[in-house]
C-alpha cells in the first residue's frame, strides 16, 4: 500500500474558552473529495465517506485523533511530535471539515507560537492504499483506500506540487500484524529473502497473506 499525502492551503484559528482556559482550534477542510487535486489524485465520495465514518468511531471519539507539526515520514504517528487532537470531522457537499486542538506539547507550543506570529498554516491528511491510473492522466484512489491521520500542521502550503508529490510513495508500507507496526519493506522483497533462505513455508505464506489482508 502507497503512501498517500494532501495538503489544503487554509485553515481557520479559533480561540474558545472554558471556563478560564482559553485553547486554541484551526478549522477547515481538511479532506476534498470528487475532484482532481494538484497531485493529480482524486478520491471517490463513497470511499472518504466510509473511512471518515470508522476514523470518528475509532479514533476521534476514543481521543485517539492526533496529528503532527511538518511531514512524517511514514503512516503512524510519532507521540514525541504531536501537536494537536482533531475533534471534529464530518462532511459539508465534497468536503470533509475538520476541527483540531492545539495542544500543550513541545510541538504543539510550537505551532501555537507560528499561529500567533502570524505564519500561514495549512493541514495535510495522510493514509494508505492504492493508487489506478485513469485515461484522463490523474490517479484515483482505490478501495483499500485508509485514512491514518486526518490532519498534520504544515506550512507552505501553497508551495509547487514537488513539494509533496512522491513523498515515500516509492514504498510499500505492509503491517506485521504479530509486531502491530508498519513497515516499509515490500511484500515481494520479504517474500523473495524467504525464497533465498529458504524459509518460505505453508505456515510463512499464510503469515504474508495475513499481514496483506490486515493491511487493507
Amino acid at each position: 500500500m502507497k503512501l498517500i499525502k494532501e495538503e489544503v492551503e487554509s485553515v481557520e484559528i479559533l480561540t474558545e474558552t472554558v471556563g478560564k482556559v482559553k485553547k486554541l482550534y484551526i478549522r477547515g477542510p481538511f479532506l476534498q473529495a470528487e475532484c482532481v487535486n494538484r497531485n493529480k489524485r482524486r478520491y471517490p465520495l463513497h470511499i472518504l465517506e466510509k473511512e471518515v465514518k470508522r476514523y470518528n468511531e475509532s479514533y476521534i471519539k476514543n481521543g485517539r485523533a492526533l496529528g503532527e507539526l511538518g511531514h512524517p515520514s511514514g503512516p503512524t504517528v510519532n507521540l514525541d511530535r504531536v501537536s494537536h487532537k482533531i475533534t471534529e470531522l464530518y462532511r459539508d457537499g465534497n468536503n470533509f471539515i475538520g476541527k483540531a486542538q492545539i495542544l500543550s506539547t513541545p510541538m504543539g507550543k510550537i505551532a501555537e507560537s507560528l499561529i500567533k506570529e502570524g505564519v500561514c498554516l495549512g493541514v495535510s491528511s495522510r493514509g494508505l492504499g492504492s493508487l489506478k491510473p485513469t485515461r484522463e492522466g490523474y490517479n484515483e484512489v482505490g478501495d483499500d483506500f485508509m485514512l491514518t491521520t486526518a490532519a498534520d500542521i504544515v506550512a507552505d502550503p501553497s508551495a509547487p506540487e514537488a513539494f509533496v508529490q512522491g513523498i515515500m510513495e516509492d514504498k510499500e508500507w505492509i503491517y506485521d500484524a504479530s509486531k502491530k507496526t508498519w513497515m516499509v519493506e515490500s511484500v515481494r522483497s520479504i517474500i523473495e529473502k524467504d525464497i533465498q533462505q529458504r524459509k518460505l513455508t505453508e505456515h510463512r505464506k499464510l503469515q504474508h497473506f495475513q499481514n496483506f489482508l490486515n493491511s487493507l
